[in-house]
């Protein structure tokens, strides 16, 4: 990891559509890049409010 993804790490400044489109970018065929996006659509990103 470099200095600057360390930086935005630790200060938390990346976008979610920047954490999804990296995350997708890591897939290595078609059927795992459908398998993240569906894991998108259904809220991998997202911050989960709800405690319960």
């Amino acid at each position: 990891m470099n200095f600057t993804a360390k930086l935005r790490a630790a200060l938390g400044t990346e976008s979610r559509e920047a954490r999804e489109r990296r995350y997708l970018e890591q897939s290595v065929s078609m059927s795992d890049l459908e398998r993240r996006q569906r894991e998108i659509d259904r809220g991998l990103f997202r911050k989960n409010l709800n405690v319960f």
